[in-house]
């Protein structure tokens, strides 16, 4: 059983929530200024949480081989 996760997966992992962080902060202050959420923070959001969950995929998958 393997147990070291590669160096892509972890950058990945950080990659992924720092997609997401970046996608409310900016989706914050959109609704905060403008009054209204913009596309592109609910786009990044939506990105993050994917690639997110690809990755947990990924890394749980090279844990069982």
């Amino acid at each position: 059983m393997k147990k070291e996760i590669s160096q892509k997966l972890k950058w990945g992992n950080r990659f992924s929530v720092l997609t997401m962080l970046l996608g409310i902060i900016s989706l914050v202050y959109m609704v905060k200024v403008e009054d209204e959420p913009g596309a592109i923070p609910l786009l990044l959001i939506v990105l993050g949480t994917v690639w997110l969950i690809i990755n947990q995929y990924q890394i749980k998958k090279q844990r069982q081989v």
